[in-house]
């Protein structure tokens, strides 16, 4: 059973995702509190998936996401927004969200995100990529500090950091590559601690910037 505590201001919303999300086989709301109760929580729950409002007036998403973060065993989160464009994407990517949802999400879509964000993968949604790649990454060129962080790797962990960036999960990585599920969770600790990041999002977010994912002579893979 995948875990989800859901932390929105509106009572709403959280009602809208608790009963989504209980329905969903494998999935259970063990709770759905505002900002102000996230972090007392997720101490008291220990949920497996947090999706996390980045909009509260009590207290800001980021903060909270903050505090998750700094949590001796944190959940995976995954930001909440009604905007598709929301000057708070690239801070959150960056602060470690696994993820950046919109709350109008297809509720058909919601179960299998959630079990996406569960194993460990990227979740954006689709009108949020647009977001990364064009409000965020290098489009005029490789960035030097990326480049030189990707060049530590070996040709292996390159290897598995494209996968990563693309959203495979560590088994769909091992069977592409031909490696048991534990040689690839060597290579994956190995990537973040080589590229300086904790998460797979900003992993990702370095090799775009590197040029790994840029075929050449087009523009930013999509």
């Amino acid at each position: 059973m995948i875990r989800v505590l859901v932390v929105d201001d509106e009572a709403l919303v959280r009602t809208g995702f608790t009963h989504i999300l209980n329905a969903a086989d494998g999935i259970g709301a063990v709770a759905a509190v505002p900002g102000g109760q996230a972090v007392l929580a997720v101490r008291e729950l220990g949920p497996d998936v947090v999706l996390l409002d980045i909009r509260m007036p009590d207290v800001d998403g980021l903060t909270v996401l903050a505090e998750l973060r700094r949590l001796p065993d944190p959940p995976v989160v995954a930001m909440l927004t009604t905007f598709d464009t929301d000057e708070y994407v690239e801070a959150a990517l960056r602060s470690g969200a696994a993820g950046f949802l919109l709350k109008d999400t297809d509720p058909e879509q919601l179960p299998a995100l959630i079990r996406a964000l569960a194993e460990g993968r990227t979740v954006l949604s689709s009108q949020v990529v647009r977001t990364v790649v064009d409000g965020f990454l290098d489009q005029g060129g490789r960035d030097p500090y990326a480049v030189q962080l990707v060049a530590r790797l070996s040709g292996r962990e390159r290897a598995v950091l494209a996968l990563m960036a693309e959203g495979l999960s560590n088994t769909d990585i091992g069977d592409r590559l031909h490696l048991s599920t534990g040689t690839v969770k060597g290579h994956v600790s190995a990537v973040f601690e080589k590229l300086k990041v904790d998460n797979r999002v900003q992993a990702a977010l370095v090799a775009e910037r590197a040029g790994l994912l840029r075929p050449p002579g087009n523009g930013v893979a999509r």
